[in-house]
């Protein structure tokens, strides 16, 4: 990664315990603090107290969308970049790049890839 010298913040927005973990791990290693928000609610209530750079954010959610999520996000906090989550899906990809994602990822994804998609929108 070549942010330099700089933690990045992260907020993974994920409600699958395993997933949640695995990126966890994947970001721990990679100058990145890592916190995670199993739903919306949580997110939102994450995002009043501290503004990550980037939110990693699944779309199927216990408490509603992902999609829905990010203009919210966009709208309040514009400078913090979104990579949205999903399993393959085209429309929601469309939709979710048309409402401010900065990027899509389809599950499964490698670790590779994930890494890639974190350069292009942080830098």
């Amino acid at each position: 990664m070549s942010h330099k010298n700089k933690v990045t913040k992260v907020l993974v927005v994920e409600d699958e315990g395993d997933i949640a973990l695995l990126l966890e791990l994947l970001l721990d290693s990679n100058k990145m603090t890592v916190d995670t928000a199993r739903n919306l609610c949580d997110a939102r209530e994450f995002l009043e107290k501290e503004q990550p750079e980037l939110i990693l954010l699944d779309n199927r959610l216990p408490d509603g969308l992902g999609i829905d999520f990010i203009s919210f996000v966009k709208m309040r906090y514009p400078q913090t970049k979104i990579i949205m989550i999903s399993g393959v899906d085209p429309a929601a990809e469309d939709a979710a790049l048309a409402t401010g994602a900065d990027k899509f990822l389809c599950k499964p994804f490698t670790k590779a890839q994930l890494t890639e998609s974190i350069d292009l929108v942080l830098n």
